[in-house]
């Protein structure tokens, strides 16, 4: 992969643009550093995937009110969503491994205090925790971004599926890890799986330190050469975000549902472990395949398919009462929540790197709706 030289044309009274060294212009160089990217979001999704199968149950265990259960969970998405702003512009103002640095230690903070709140028993202390997780899943997000804009358009494709493939291979060994985690925190129930999760931001930060960070000034004399990252199209922003608003509540209600509806019908926590493991591998193995379709498949039409798997996902999750059936409705809806966020990454990015405000509005909206999903996943009914 290589990125186009004339994006990076020198001008007069600009040395900077003729010896920045931290821009990436050969074909190894991005292939070593978008590897980086994908590593790191990995082990953010691996974090993720963790706390994802525990909060809602760990919220009903200890939630003094029932209408409170979702709450640890919400709370997380809340953190991911106040990250947005932040995430996008420190990008700019420190660099990407500061960025990812910092947003990998709230995660370690996060994974620790909610193993503390689960040892005693206190559930505000659940709450926070999960809240600074959140936070630190926001970062994550932009290691997708982050790839998308080291690449030229014809590998852009290629380095968001890489990004997203790595998601799914985490997906495979979380049951294994979680068990493990587990059997050696026994008999505390779910202290174990978040002292994992707060191990692997621990990985997630010692690998953001090896990523290269661009400076200010090389970021001011990028966004000067590149037009299109300064002007928007609105409508491809707003189309963006409204597919990706959709994909994201459905996905976020049915998943924040789906470990109680399992117990619900008799599943043991490992049964529901699997259903919420190949949910998450759903999550990210299909993007892999988004990258090798034809050029006449455009980013809106990605989206849209998507969004069908979504919605084919929704009456076999209502009907489910098997651990087959959850397991079948969660890769549905996995798998449309993964083909639609990439045909929407695919799409913000199709006409060149968008400015920090769009990821940041983009990404910031699509987490307030995941927020409303987590939300509204208490007003569905349960088995009794």
């Amino acid at each position: 992969m290589s990125l186009p030289i004339g994006e990076f044309t020198a001008r007069a009274g600009r040395l900077a643009c003729l010896c920045a060294p931290s821009v990436l212009i050969d074909d190894r160089a991005v292939s070593r550093h978008v590897n980086r990217l994908a590593a790191g979001f990995a082990l953010a999704v691996l974090s993720q995937v963790l706390m994802v199968g525990t909060l809602p149950l760990a919220g009903a265990f200890l939630a003094p009110r029932p209408w409170m259960a979702p709450l640890p969970y919400a709370a997380m998405l809340i953190g991911a969503t106040v990250a947005t702003f932040p995430a996008s512009f420190l990008m700019d103002a420190f660099g990407r491994r500061a960025a990812f640095a910092l947003g990998a230690s709230l995660g370690i903070a996060g994974g620790i205090m909610s193993a503390w709140a689960l040892l005693n028993q206190q559930f505000i202390p659940l709450m926070l925790g999960a809240f600074w997780l959140g936070i630190s899943n926001g970062f994550g997000l932009f290691y997708r971004h982050a790839a998308a804009s080291v690449t030229g358009p014809a590998d852009r494709r290629a380095a968001i599926a890489a990004v997203f493939g790595a998601g799914a291979f985490v997906g495979l060994i979380a049951p294994s890890l979680a068990g493990f985690a587990e059997g050696l925190a026994a008999p505390r129930l779910f202290v174990g799986t978040a002292l994992a999760a707060a191990v692997a931001q621990v990985g997630a930060f010692a690998l953001a330190l090896t990523l290269p960070s661009v400076s200010p000034q090389m970021a001011e004399a990028q966004a000067a050469e590149m037009p299109a990252a300064r002007t928007q199209d609105w409508r491809t922003v707003i189309g963006a975000t409204f597919a990706g608003v959709v994909a994201w509540m459905v996905m976020t209600m049915l998943m924040a549902a789906a470990p109680l509806a399992m117990a619900g019908c008799g599943l043991s926590p490992g049964l529901i472990f699997a259903g919420i493991s190949w949910h998450m591998v759903a999550m990210y193995a299909p993007a892999l395949f988004t990258a090798h379709l034809p050029q006449g498949v455009t980013p809106p039409l990605v989206a849209l398919g998507g969004l069908l798997l979504l919605a084919l996902g929704v009456p076999v999750f209502a009907a489910a009462e098997t651990a087959a059936a959850f397991t079948l409705a969660l890769a549905l809806l996995g798998a449309g929540w993964s083909v639609c966020v990439a045909g929407t990454t695919q799409w913000l990015h199709e006409n060149g790197p968008p400015s920090r405000l769009v990821l940041a509005l983009h990404d910031g909206t699509v987490l307030l709706a995941a927020v409303l999903g987590a939300l509204l996943a208490g007003q569905i009914p349960l088995p009794a």
